[in-house]
């Protein structure tokens, strides 16, 4: 039976506590990784991964706006960014495409997404840091911490990143496939978009899995 999370141990923002801890047993280069598009109806899954320096002067401060991003407005996500990008001693972006999530489900997608932006970091990570799951592919240690976006600040920058991403990704595709709103809803199923998928049928971008009814 699984233990319910005890909310009262949420703290006020994300903070370093735990890659501090990494940090004090010598394990520099530690990656926060999170998700964004996992259960939208078309379009890809994206995943960031974001390595934070230990002992960067002002990093807390300058990272003090960083919360999950489903916290924040697209506005402050899209001013985060390039802070983050700048400040991190390594970032990266990588995602599964609709037909990969189709070929192998969510899940699986979801982690090759997530693999896709390790082997795009810079630097290679010693440590993970993830939103509650495991990545079983990699082989090496991880930390799965519950509600991890909100705990985790390297969690909570590699949440912006992703999203940020994704949704730039979706506003261009409205140019190609007109009529769904993606530019608005990112592929989310929203009302408006449940309406255009019955009117126009799916686009190349549409998840043929996924249950499109309302």
């Amino acid at each position: 039976m699984r233990t319910k999370f005890d909310r009262s141990l949420l703290p006020p923002a994300p903070n370093l506590a735990f890659e501090q801890a990494l940090w004090h047993q010598g394990i520099l280069r530690v990656a926060g990784l999170d998700e964004a598009g996992r259960g939208a109806l078309a379009g890809p899954v994206y995943a960031a991964g974001v390595i934070l320096p230990m002992g960067s002067d002002g990093l807390a401060e300058a990272l003090a706006g960083v919360r999950d991003s489903k916290q924040l407005t697209p506005r402050q996500r899209e001013q985060l960014t390039p802070i983050i990008q700048m400040r991190a001693l390594a970032w990266s972006v990588g995602w599964a495409e609709a037909s990969e999530i189709d070929e192998q489900g969510i899940a699986l997608a979801s982690r090759l997404a997530f693999c896709r932006a390790l082997e795009g970091l810079r630097m290679p990570a010693e440590h993970l840091l993830l939103d509650y799951f495991r990545l079983p592919e990699v082989e090496l240690a991880q930390t799965a911490l519950v509600k991890g976006d909100q705990r985790s600040l390297s969690i909570a920058c590699a949440s912006i990143l992703a999203k940020t991403a994704r949704d730039a990704f979706m506003r261009a595709e409205e140019a190609y496939f007109p009529g769904y709103g993606f530019a608005q809803n990112k592929g989310y199923g929203t009302a408006k978009h449940r309406a255009a998928l019955d009117a126009l049928g799916p686009c190349p971008l549409h998840r043929r899995s996924f249950n499109w009814a309302g």
